[in-house]
């Protein structure tokens, strides 16, 4: 199939992750307000190492059943942050999604953004069926992204998850093929597009 990527959207470039990404990553994995609600970090130098090179060698299988791509603003060509889709189970067409961006850039619409076009490739290009996405209900501005996408919550796991010294409960968020393309169908080209 190839590279899936690059995706591009009003303000965004969602690319394959580059070696040359790697000090980006770590100003964002190794906050400590980034990492805080998350299953990993705040990230030393080495873990981010070994990270990108996790998901360096992911972009070069075949098939592509788990996808990481760089979000980078147009404007600037800024690595921000990355957006995740990995396929759980290809018999019943499901993946997951996960993301995270440096807090230089939250709360401005970017992750909904990136993570919109993600579903649009998850139901257009891969034929999915279903994509959930997790996070810990005190992480507002996740579970948001998941709403503004269409997501709906389907349920709440008490204490499911023991993190960084503490257990921790879990929203679950989902959103199905059918319900995804009846709110985001095609639309013809206008004369203005052509």
């Amino acid at each position: 199939m190839g590279s899936l990527f690059p995706l591009q959207t009003k303000r965004l470039i969602l690319r394959d992750l580059r070696a040359s990404d790697e000090s980006a990553i770590h100003e964002y994995a190794s906050d400590p307000a980034v990492a805080r609600l998350m299953v990993w970090g705040p990230n030393t130098p080495e873990m981010t190492h070994e990270f990108l090179g996790r998901a360096l060698a992911a972009q070069g299988q075949e098939p592509q059943n788990s996808m990481e791509p760089a979000i980078e603003l147009k404007s600037d060509s800024r690595m921000i942050g990355s957006v995740g889709l990995r396929i759980k189970d290809e018999a019943n067409r499901t993946a997951d999604m996960g993301w995270v961006l440096n807090r230089s850039y939250w709360g401005r619409g970017y992750m909904t953004e990136a993570a919109g076009a993600m579903l649009n490739l998850a139901f257009r290009k891969l034929n999915l069926h279903r994509v959930w996405a997790t996070c810990d209900p005190r992480n507002h501005g996740s579970f948001r992204v998941m709403e503004k996408i269409g997501m709906r919550r389907e349920a709440l796991f008490l204490k499911d998850k023991f993190e960084k010294g503490e257990w921790r409960d879990s929203y679950l968020y989902a959103v199905l093929e059918e319900e995804w393309l009846a709110v985001n169908p095609l639309t013809a080209p206008t004369e203005k597009d052509r």
